[in-house]
């Protein structure tokens, strides 16, 4: 699949459209706007045809159940609600699946995946995927295929691409690897995380990536590397 799943959340707590922001960024490869007041979410939806819409249920003016039954026939939703109450409700109106607050991402993500082959499309690659990072005020999609190494700084992190782009996020080396494919990156120092496809090689003290730039091995990384190569 070589496209960006389309996705908006409507919610009028912001909590929970930051848990929903915050699961889309680790799965990757989504683009997804946030609505906390439901009538301009729901405009948005019928203009933008996305591809998924995130559903809180009890919300003023106007229920998710109501905007569920004015969607376009593009758009498959998935109910989030704390009310166990409305479960059979959603299902009646064909509902992807129906999420409990609080959700754990496992969860979040079963019932993306089940979205997903409503639609018909496959599971996302990691090719595919997008990671999402504050930049000063802006939000920057980095396709993660085109990340080279990121490293860390003191209170934000740089993340080097392939594309010869530098972005500087106030994120932690740490939080930014949990939004990342565990499979394709790993840490190699205090300092340093490398995307496993841009190495070409190494010992025990360094690595040399694909465009030449030689990184250091910690000595507590060191064993790990040898491992995972």
């Amino acid at each position: 699949m070589d496209r960006i799943i389309r996705c908006v959340a409507i919610d009028d707590e912001p909590l929970a459209l930051e848990i929903i922001e915050k699961f889309c960024r680790r799965i990757g490869g989504i683009e997804l706007k946030t609505f906390s007041d439901p009538l301009l979410g729901l405009q948005a939806i019928n203009e933008e045809l996305p591809n998924i819409a995130f559903l809180d249920i009890e919300m003023e003016n106007i229920s998710g159940l109501e905007i569920a039954a004015k969607l376009p026939d593009e758009t498959c939703f998935i109910f989030t609600t704390a009310y166990l109450s409305y479960a059979l409700n959603g299902f009646d109106l064909d509902a992807v699946d129906y999420l409990h607050k609080p959700f754990a991402f496992s969860r979040f993500q079963m019932a993306f995946e089940r979205a997903l082959r409503r639609l018909g499309l496959e599971k996302l690659k990691s090719s595919d995927q997008i990671l999402m990072v504050k930049q000063e005020y802006n939000s920057v999609s980095i396709p993660v295929d085109d990340i080279l190494y990121i490293e860390a700084m003191e209170g934000y992190s740089k993340i080097f691409r392939a594309s010869g782009i530098c972005t500087v996020t106030r994120m932690i080396l740490k939080n930014i690897l949990a939004l990342l494919p565990q499979s394709d990156f790993m840490r190699i120092h205090r300092s340093f995380a490398v995307s496993k496809s841009k190495i070409r090689s190494f010992n025990r003290r360094e690595l040399t990536l694909c465009d030449g730039k030689i990184l250091p091995v910690g000595r507590q990384y060191a064993m790990e590397v040898a491992k995972n190569m």
